[in-house]
């Protein structure tokens, strides 16, 4: 089994440096095969400066391989080539934009099932923001104001990203609305890894993940394992 990558916000500016460097590094390397999907900037009509973006910063942090893959809605999903591209992927990136629009385009596709083969390989699988909110059992559509189903691959969560300004708000009503799921907020410029001992995730970067769980808030700075359901 691979690894799950989870990013606040607020990528390819330099910030998120830590948690991008440690993805490559479990990927196998500088010459990991890196995919870059921007399915998420698509209804912005942003997807082709994303994924461009997306490539000039892994590129920068050493990685050799990348590539922006153009699949952005469902029917590139469908798309036998780019299956085959993801299929040999060691570090699979999704880009933020509308969540919905990602999870439209990709649940149950394909693409979506030669991701889940190459994190049952080994593969990094994960996203910023939008790319992060998906991977949950549930997310918040801040466009559409609503809670929808994610593909569940962070099993009973539901992911706030931006947290430090937008997803703090958020997390005020949804800890009723779903009270039976942990919320994980992660700050801009944060991520969060599922590489520390016995399958602890482990914080990166600079600002902190806080956990909604059974009433209480937990905040967890960087260098301090911790697993999302408490035994």
């Amino acid at each position: 089994m691979g690894y799950i990558l989870l990013e606040g916000g607020a990528e390819f500016g330099g910030e998120m440096e830590a948690p991008d460097r440690r993805a490559i590094e479990l990927a196998g390397g500088a010459n990991a095969p890196v995919g870059i999907i921007p399915a998420a900037a698509a209804p912005a009509n942003d997807h082709l400066n994303a994924g461009e973006n997306g490539v000039n910063w892994f590129r920068s942090l050493g990685a050799t391989d990348v590539t922006a893959l153009p699949l952005t809605d469902r029917k590139s999903a469908d798309d036998p080539t780019v299956v085959e591209i993801l299929s040999r992927g060691k570090l699979i990136y999704m880009l933020g934009g509308s969540p919905h629009h990602l999870a439209q385009s990709l649940a149950g596709s394909p693409s979506w099932k030669a991701m889940l083969m190459a994190y049952e390989k080994g593969a990094v699988i994960g996203g910023s923001s939008a790319g992060a909110m998906v991977l949950g059992s549930r997310y918040y559509d801040p466009f559409k104001k609503e809670v929808l189903e994610g593909w569940g691959l962070v099993d009973g969560s539901c992911i706030l990203p931006h947290h430090n300004t937008l997803g703090q708000n958020w997390a005020s009503w949804l800890v009723d609305l779903l009270p039976d799921t942990i919320l994980i907020g992660i700050d801009e410029r944060t991520g969060m890894l599922d590489d520390g001992p016995d399958g602890c995730w482990q914080v990166y970067g600079q600002g902190v993940v806080s956990l909604y769980r059974k009433g209480n808030i937990e905040r967890i700075d960087p260098g301090h394992p911790f697993m999302l359901r408490e035994e």
